[in-house]
């Protein structure tokens, strides 16, 4: 059987070289080309034939290079956050034009995603929520993807329930950090995190904590060679880990 010819955008990043690694260990894949600022990315796609480009790079270049991997008719595996509804929607439109696949993954540790899910459901028997999320301080946006994504699968579990927001005037702007929706969120970077959640849920005399840690970024190298794997068996645009699993 023929290997899946994987080109890794942002090879240089901590990110990029991780997922470098371990493409180079696993059986059935093959590391075609790397790629990272100056390089021509579209060009070395068409030099490499690669099938599947696994980009981990930066917020400000995500949806130019998700443009440049699905023009060139390669399959995207897209780590990098701060992608706005309004980019998905034009990924998803990228996709069907051009009649290849993308995976959009805020989160590629299997334990984040269980977080998520976990969150969600304990969401239908607790009224209140807020997110706590901790990263290393060269993140290079705030909240994290995750943080994101988990607030909208809680949003969107729960309908049309609407419970009364904690009254507290801020007498420091911000301190009560951002909110989608009924959700805050809080943004923690420092030296010596990697990637970190806490959902933290509230009822009458109750609270219910749910964390997930990834201590190492190898947490996060399962998901990402699943999503290569399966990207090929997909159709469009998937926008989280949890669609695969």
């Amino acid at each position: 059987m023929a290997k899946i010819k994987v080109l890794v955008n942002g090879s240089h990043g901590k990110m990029g070289k991780e997922t470098v690694n371990a493409i180079l260990k696993e059986t059935g894949l093959e590391l075609v080309g790397q790629t990272d600022i100056g390089d021509n990315l579209g060009e070395t796609i068409k030099e490499t034939k690669a099938a599947v480009v696994v980009d981990f790079t930066h917020p400000s270049s995500a949806m130019k290079n998700a443009k440049t991997i699905l023009s060139h008719k390669a399959h995207a595996i897209i780590g990098t956050t701060g992608l706005t509804n309004a980019n998905l929607a034009e990924i998803k439109k990228l996709c069907s034009k051009h009649k290849v696949n993308c995976i959009v993954a805020p989160n590629f540790a299997i334990g984040a995603i269980l977080m998520m899910k976990f969150a969600k459901e304990a969401a239908h028997y607790m009224p209140q929520v807020e997110i706590v999320e901790l990263h290393h301080d060269q993140k290079a946006d705030a909240p994290s993807g995750t943080a994101i994504k988990t607030a909208q699968l809680i949003l969107a579990d729960r309908g049309n329930l609407k419970t009364k927001d904690a009254k507290s005037r801020e007498n420091l702007k911000g301190v009560r950090g951002g909110k989608i929706g009924e959700i805050h969120i809080h943004s923690v970077r420092l030296q010596g995190l990697v990637a970190h959640q806490e959902v933290i849920l509230g009822g009458l005399g109750q609270t219910l904590k749910i964390r997930h840690d990834s201590i190492s970024r190898e947490s996060f190298m399962p998901g990402v060679i699943l999503a290569i794997r399966k990207v090929f068996k997909t159709k469009g645009l998937v926008y989280g880990l949890d669609n695969l699993l």
